[in-house]
């Protein structure tokens, strides 16, 4: 909202909510194949329902492009540690910022659904938010004993430990389908914090007597530099809508009837609508109290300093709410992974054999060398990286930019070609051709803006 202003922030947002809902209907047909009522081929994954419509070379493509979104979501808000390794001030800088982003995070549920989603556009779980968040409320309590404009820094090394720990359990978690009681707490804490940022913008802006921001956004020494963070900005908003990486998997464990299809479709209406509502309502509060000088987040980039205890409550739900987050997008990778390796070594004991463990005061739980072994070296990998590549919104630009198009527009418009046998030059075809022909410009103008703030941020 910062970089975009009062109109064409709002704007942006709402036309990916937009392009986001049409994918999801496109999307929701390709779960059975080849009629999207009775199938009888039922498709588990993005890959799958790829492959089955549109052939291997198409999957493989697709494949890879699902799982660098998967990994960088990992990677990504792990990078968020750079904004708790700044001063309050420094992290109130606006020119790289989007306050909505890493804000809030609004879950979809369903009677049918034994499954919690949740637009990670906002806050997927990975280590250093985390520990960005232990830390904001060590700093929290600091402001309040020793004032606001008092030098509070604490080490987060610990918390980084402490937060691959935990991924390392409840990466042995055997699937998606094994999750509901971690999403489920998830998204009751992301309802918490959401609620209290809200409150506390309003209280901001009220307390000012003014509306903050202008309807061209932060101003600019150049017109080069603008154009720079708009592009940025496209990109992060882009990052903020990966509904297409899970959509499939979180419809594989819907119950039916009504069919699986319908009930997706209906969620989706509801969960794209609260979410972009909570992102639009978020974004305008944060700006109109602080105009300018937004911070990338309400409660760890210090906008708030009382009431402190709120803020620690917030900042708690927040940390519990991303333990189960980073489960939700890197079971998808686990189980595309694993599957790979299965099928390629079908009589390998070693990959297939599950193994009993019993630990004191805890049930029995099985164990597998593959499960560990893998899982393991993705979770201590997403932190190392993320801790040499510092560079958090940036990133999330690059990442929305590198997926969004494919995986958003393109290879769902195709696979819905496919189904329906849409004949070339048809006015359906001609409209969804030119809808996926007028976002690939955008969606690489946000990539090229987005790597240009990434080398001129690793420059400086």
């Amino acid at each position: 909202m910062a970089q975009l202003g009062w109109i064409a922030g709002p704007l942006a947002m709402v036309l990916f909510a937009s392009v986001t809902l049409i994918s999801t209907y496109l999307l929701c047909n390709c779960y059975k194949t080849p009629d999207p009522e009775v199938g009888p081929v039922r498709n588990r994954s993005y890959i799958d329902a790829v492959n089955m419509n549109l052939g291997k070379t198409n999957a493989r493509v697709c494949g890879l492009f699902v799982q660098v979104g998967l990994y960088g979501m990992g990677i990504a808000y792990t990078i968020t540690s750079a904004i708790s390794l700044s001063s309050p001030k420094d992290a109130a800088v606006a020119a790289y910022v989007t306050p909505t982003l890493h804000f809030l995070e609004v879950p979809m549920f369903d009677p049918h659904i034994r499954c919690m989603y949740r637009h990670e556009g906002m806050v997927l779980v990975a280590n250093a938010y985390f520990t960005c968040e232990c830390r904001a409320i060590q700093k929290s309590n600091c402001y309040h004993n020793e004032g606001h404009n008092a030098e509070c820094y604490f080490g987060d090394a610990q918390y980084m430990l402490a937060f691959g720990v935990v991924q390392l359990i409840l990466s042995q978690i055997n699937n998606f389908h094994n999750i509901q009681w971690l999403s489920v707490v998830a998204a009751f804490m992301s309802f918490a914090y959401s609620i209290v940022g809200l409150g506390l913008g309003i209280a901001k802006v009220v307390g000012n007597g003014y509306i903050k921001g202008s309807i061209r956004g932060i101003s600019t020494s150049t017109t080069g530099e603008k154009v720079w963070l708009v592009s940025q900005a496209l990109g992060d908003i882009a990052f903020a809508y990966p509904y297409s990486l899970i959509l499939i998997e979180i419809q594989d464990t819907l119950k039916s009837p009504p069919s699986e299809k319908d009930t997706m479709k209906t969620a989706s209406i509801i969960s794209i609508s609260a979410t972009t509502f909570f992102y639009l309502c978020c974004g305008a509060l944060g700006y109109a109290a602080f105009g300018d000088k937004t911070p990338g987040n309400l409660l760890t980039g210090f906008g708030f300093y009382e009431p402190y205890w709120l803020i620690d409550f917030a900042n708690m739900c927040i940390v519990l709410h991303l333990v189960g987050g980073y489960q939700v997008y890197s079971q998808p990778l686990f189980a595309n992974v694993e599957k790979w390796v299965s099928v390629k070594f079908p009589d390998s004991g070693i990959i297939h054999k599950d193994f009993k463990l019993k630990l004191p005061l805890l049930p029995a739980f099985k164990l597998n060398v593959l499960r560990l072994c893998f899982r393991t070296i993705f979770v201590a990998s997403t932190t190392i990286i993320a801790m040499l590549f510092p560079y958090f919104n940036q990133v999330l630009g690059v990442l929305g930019g590198i997926y969004f198009w494919p995986l958003s527009i393109y290879f769902p418009v195709q696979m819905y070609f496919k189904q329906r046998n849409v004949e070339a030059w048809s006015l359906k075809w001609v409209m969804l051709q030119s809808f996926s022909l007028v976002c690939l410009p955008l969606t690489l103008f946000a990539l090229v803006g987005s790597i240009e703030g990434l080398i001129t941020a690793r420059l400086k």
